[in-house]
């Protein structure tokens, strides 16, 4: 959104997993605080096929393309890079894109991703803390945020001009 984009597209996995919906609520908080609603999210498995797939039903669609799409997974934004190459679109000139998780791959990939990343070495170290705890009767399952940090790279860009 600090580019100036207005329109976005989120590509999706099952949204019965948990990490869907808790990446799809993250992102649609954060376009809401900006004023901005989400109305295009197009569901794919979590496999690169899945994000082509997604990417080509939203670029089918016969609505205005968005100047940003979001993948839930880096592995399904590998996908939808190569939808929107075939369809004759570059990333970032015409289309940003951005994924979540930050494999290693993305970074080779031209243009560089930008992605989502996740504490995972703390995250690893408080599951371990948790699970070292005395068991409690008492004790209810609790849900932990974990605050992710973007890492901007060559797949974002400003939104074309007139768009």
């Amino acid at each position: 959104m600090g580019l100036g984009h207005r329109t976005f597209a989120v590509l999706t996995g099952p949204p019965a997993l948990t990490t869907v919906s808790d990446r799809l609520t993250g992102f649609r908080e954060g376009l809401a605080e900006s004023g901005i609603g989400l109305d295009r999210v197009v569901e794919g498995s979590f496999t690169r096929d899945g994000g082509y797939a997604a990417a080509r039903r939203l670029l089918a669609c016969g609505r205005p393309r968005p100047t940003c799409v979001f993948a839930v997974t880096d592995v399904m934004a590998v996908g939808a890079l190569a939808a929107l190459r075939e369809e004759g679109l570059r990333v970032p000139e015409d289309v940003s894109l951005a994924g979540f998780d930050d494999i290693p791959l993305v970074r080779e990939l031209s243009p560089a991703l930008t992605t989502v990343a996740l504490p995972l070495t703390s995250m690893g170290e408080d599951v371990i803390a948790l699970a070292l705890r005395e068991p409690s009767a008492g004790r209810r399952a609790r849900v932990v945020r974990v605050a992710g940090e973007v890492v901007v790279r060559a797949s974002t860009a400003t939104p074309p001009v007139g768009v």
